[in-house]
């Protein structure tokens, strides 16, 4: 099971990557655009007038894509800065049970997140709720994505809180550990 899920945490990771791919693309195209127009403008032709249309709007959608899709494969990977101080001056069992604290909250706060991301999604897709820009974007795409990367995360956090309630190490802190990062 967590091999599985290792493999869909790092699918999000790939997509959250090919998001950040499309937006340099996307505003690559839009420089040449504008130094094609230049150039035609200095050589006395008229501008093709080359432009990617709702560019900061599909921006916005595309990095927090990235963002929420990264979530869970960078949490695995042990990326999330954590706050280590209060469980590194305390003894081990102490800290163990801070950190499943720490870890169970957090798992409740990402599935909050995700539940009412979800009903957002369900709003706009109900309401038919589009964007302003040039092009009329349904909101339920962008917002879907979110969710779905939030729901990642959520079960990234269940999977390292069942794993830690087992008396095992979480992903994530083995990662730390094998990268040499202090924790508890």
């Amino acid at each position: 099971m967590r091999q599985a899920l290792a493999r869909v945490y790092a699918g999000g990771l790939w997509l959250a990557c090919a998001c950040l791919v499309a937006i340099a693309t996307l505003v690559l195209i839009q420089i040449l655009g504008r130094l094609i127009d230049r150039a035609a403008m200095a050589l006395g032709a008229a501008p093709p007038q080359i432009m990617v249309p709702s560019l900061a709007e599909i921006g916005g959608f595309l990095l927090v894509a990235a963002t929420c899709l990264a979530l869970a494969g960078t949490l695995q990977q042990g990326g999330h800065v954590r706050v280590t101080m209060i469980a590194g001056a305390l003894p081990a069992p102490l800290a163990r049970m801070v950190t499943l604290l720490a870890v169970a909250m957090a798992t409740g706060l990402a599935l909050w997140a995700t539940w009412h991301s979800a009903l957002q999604v369900v709003d706009s897709w109900q309401f038919d709720s589009v964007s302003y820009g040039i092009i009329r974007i349904p909101l339920w795409l962008p917002q879907g994505v979110m969710t779905l990367g939030l729901a990642l995360m959520a079960i990234a956090l269940m999977e390292s809180l069942v794993v830690m309630l087992g008396g095992g190490v979480p992903a994530f802190m083995a990662a730390e550990d094998s990268a040499g990062i202090e924790g508890d």
